[in-house]
């Protein structure tokens, strides 16, 4: 950006190509030239381990997934996220029981969050787990230089901030949201959540044995199914469409076990959900 004096020779300017904008111009996104996103990170993998699914199943589960991670480590860079589970979700009741705006209810699930996050680095102790926070992002190639596999909360710092939904109080950009933000931000390689579940259906499975698994489906065909149950947020359909630098996320059961791994190695276990322009 050139440097430019005013007729009168005494003020210096910045002359840029948003000088005078007020930037909520209708027309200006539209004309506004920009490089592509860069990828600060493009060799990261960013992996949720699923709070309901996983992490409070305890030693059923846990143990295992931590372990497989782990020994993954040497051959991918993993950045680990963790979800709410079912602390999140009773949480959830009594704040909308008493009358609760959704940032402090976004705020009880980041804390809920951050306990997942510590309980998962603990865990992984043995394989240089480490607890960061977000801000902590930049830091990424100091961790794996020394060896280490980053872990933190799923859930996106928004907190009191969050977004009002549509309808209701619940916040709609929870830790898949949350994990796919990171993942956008980063340019990471691949975007995984770890779940219970095959991956996507056309409806819960757990509860309707005539569900019909989905292998592979794009983000705006998804939505427009507007199915009632879904194994991610809503929210992370929007994220993945708008995304530059993500094209896909990836849903993997990892309760069977070396799932995390194929899809390490960029095997189409799971569900794809890729993104449609």
């Amino acid at each position: 950006m050139p440097l430019v004096r005013d007729k009168d020779k005494k003020r210096l300017h910045i002359k840029s190509r948003l000088m005078g904008e007020s930037l909520v111009r209708k027309s200006l996104i539209g004309e506004l030239k920009a490089p592509p996103q860069v990828r600060l990170f493009p060799d990261v993998n960013v992996v949720k381990i699923g709070g309901q699914s996983i992490c409070d199943r305890g030693i059923k589960a846990l143990p295992a997934v931590v372990e497989e991670i782990g020994s993954a480590k040497e051959k991918h860079k993993i950045l680990l996220t963790t979800g709410g589970g079912t602390r999140s979700r009773h949480i959830y009741a009594i704040a909308l029981e008493l009358g609760m705006p959704t940032g402090i209810i976004a705020r009880f699930a980041s804390t809920i969050s951050e306990q997942n996050a510590l309980l998962v680095a603990t865990l992984l102790a043995p394989w240089d787990g480490i607890r960061i926070h977000q801000e902590d992002i930049l830091k990424l190639p100091t961790y794996f230089s020394q060896g280490c596999v980053p872990v933190t909360q799923g859930m996106p710092p928004y907190d009191y901030f969050a977004l009002p939904p549509e309808e209701g109080r619940l916040p709609v950009h929870r830790t898949d949201a949350g994990t796919l933000l990171m993942a956008n931000l980063i340019g990471a390689r691949s975007c995984i959540l770890v779940k219970d579940e095959d991956g996507l259906y056309t409806d819960n499975p757990k509860t309707n044995p005539d569900a019909v698994f989905i292998p592979e489906i794009g983000a705006r065909e998804l939505m427009e199914m507007d199915l009632e149950d879904l194994v991610i947020e809503r929210s992370c359909l929007e994220i993945l469409i708008n995304s530059e630098a993500i094209d896909r996320i990836q849903i993997i059961n990892g309760l069977k076990k070396g799932n995390i791994i194929r899809a390490l190695d960029g095997e189409p276990v799971g569900t794809i959900i890729y993104r449609e322009r």
